[in-house]
């Protein structure tokens, strides 16, 4: 009796000490319809739009598309696009790449969260 009292406890201790383990990847489902902003300059599927396509998009080097157009800012970042720089990006391109093209961006963290999710289902 005794561990089935201490074991909800231990749980919210354990999650308020490591936050980025209790938090959720994201919707990839949401992230999908969400990626309808995205679709008029990028492609999921390889074909070639205004902007590179995003399939395949996570643990790439930025700026590695061949036949793609990058700034040079992009081109030289030596960004790895993982959750993290994502999100960054997502959030303010031109914060984390001064001199970037993009400049749509994606303020609702939640809203990121569910995109990167959907990016990554993109292999």
């Amino acid at each position: 009796m005794y561990r089935i009292q201490v074991a909800p406890i231990l749980a919210l201790v354990f999650w308020t000490l490591c936050p980025g383990f209790a938090a959720a990847d994201g919707d990839a489902v949401n992230g999908e319809k969400l990626f309808a902003r995205c679709s008029a300059c990028h492609s999921v599927d390889g074909s070639r739009k205004s902007a590179p396509t995003l399939q395949g998009v996570a643990g790439r080097q930025a700026g590695a598309v061949e036949g793609a157009r990058y700034s040079k800012a992009l081109a030289e970042s030596n960004i790895v696009w993982d959750d993290a720089s994502l999100d960054a990006y997502l959030e303010a391109p031109s914060k984390l790449v001064r001199g970037t093209t993009m400049t749509i961006r994606i303020p609702k963290p939640d809203e990121r969260k569910d995109l990167i999710a959907y990016l990554k289902t993109l292999e």
